[in-house]
């Protein structure tokens, strides 16, 4: 089971940086390490640190070309395209997935 996530153009890796963090960057961190902890291999790529990989990826390169950075980010489960211009939830991930969503031993949100 693998997730791969192509971020947009992030100052770092996580987007976890800066005077002002993104909810929406805390939940899809929250999500990876929550699948992580399930089994699941999850890989990010951000746009400015390793375009390489979005371009190595003909499904995502082909999805740049046709729809620019607004298509950004996208979410591969399984090798699939899952969601594009938006992060997915953690039960929508797990749902894909066919897991079971953690109950316990989960991060916790800290910004609503």
């Amino acid at each position: 089971m693998k997730v791969e996530i192509y971020d947009p153009a992030m100052c770092c890796s996580s987007g976890m940086c800066g005077p002002s963090i993104d909810p929406a960057l805390v939940k899809i961190n929250e999500s990876a390490f929550a699948l992580q902890k399930q089994g699941v291999e999850v890989l990010r790529f951000n746009l400015a640190q390793q375009p390489k990989e979005f371009m190595a990826n003909k499904t995502v390169a082909d999805l740049l070309h046709k729809n620019g950075k607004k298509a950004l980010p996208v979410t591969m489960v399984n090798g699939e395209i899952f969601k594009t211009g938006a992060y997915p939830s953690y039960e929508d991930l797990c749902k894909a997935l066919g897991i079971e969503p953690l109950k316990q031993g989960r991060p916790i949100t800290l910004i609503q």
